[in-house]
């Protein structure tokens, strides 16, 4: 994370790290500065998180390039999947994918479409071949950074359902992004034991398969 601005940096990132360098000055004008940041780059996104179930196990057990297959196969079956339906990909991590929608129904419809082609891809297959896809969704108020980068509660709570808390096949949503998608045909939720730092209340999407 960038303590001040430096020639690598693009012109959003420079400003925002510049005033979180300012921030950081003591005696700064939190409040003020904290309202310049969200007026310059806060907006309403839904944000996804994609996940590999047991990827970890996987390269331990068959090796680094056995992995490079299965992030480029997850590659070519997801992606234009996300951008018919508008998906903005931020970042990839390992094996995990950070997408952006401006519409929450959108990113759930995105998830159901992403974990059916997953589950016919899987079909015939090997189980260490296969793409098993875990997925969890927020919305609301974030910090956007261009296309580098996205903060928010929304965006921790997403996290944590995509790569933490979900399994394979699985959709998980947060309270906030359940209501922004509204009712969507055959999809319906069921609220989740566990909490979620971040969102009031999480579920699981129920979609057919």
């Amino acid at each position: 994370m960038p303590t001040q601005p430096d020639e690598n940096l693009k012109g959003g990132e420079v400003r925002f790290w510049h005033l979180i360098e300012k921030r950081a000055r003591p005696g700064a004008d939190t409040a003020r500065i904290d309202q310049r940041i969200w007026d310059l780059f806060g907006e309403e996104w839904a944000v996804m998180f994609t996940d590999l179930a047991g990827f970890s196990r996987q390269v331990a057990a068959f090796g680094i390039i056995h992995f490079l297959q299965e992030f480029f196969e997850q590659k070519r079956l997801l992606l234009p999947i996300v951008a018919d339906y508008d998906g903005i990909l931020i970042k990839i991590e390992a094996d995990n994918f950070l997408i952006l929608f401006k519409r929450a129904a959108s990113a759930v419809l995105c998830a159901v479409e992403m974990q059916r082609a997953c589950q016919k891809f899987n079909e015939h297959r090997a189980p260490e071949l296969q793409v098993l896809l875990c997925a969890g969704i927020g919305y609301g108020r974030v910090l956007r950074i261009g296309d580098i980068d996205v903060f928010g509660a929304e965006v921790n709570a997403a996290s944590k359902l995509g790569e933490d808390i979900a399994t394979a096949n699985e959709v998980l949503l947060t309270q906030a992004a359940r209501d922004a998608a509204g009712n969507l045909p055959l999809l319906t939720c069921t609220e989740l034991a566990s909490e979620v730092p971040g969102a009031a209340h999480a579920y699981r999407l129920n979609y057919p398969r």
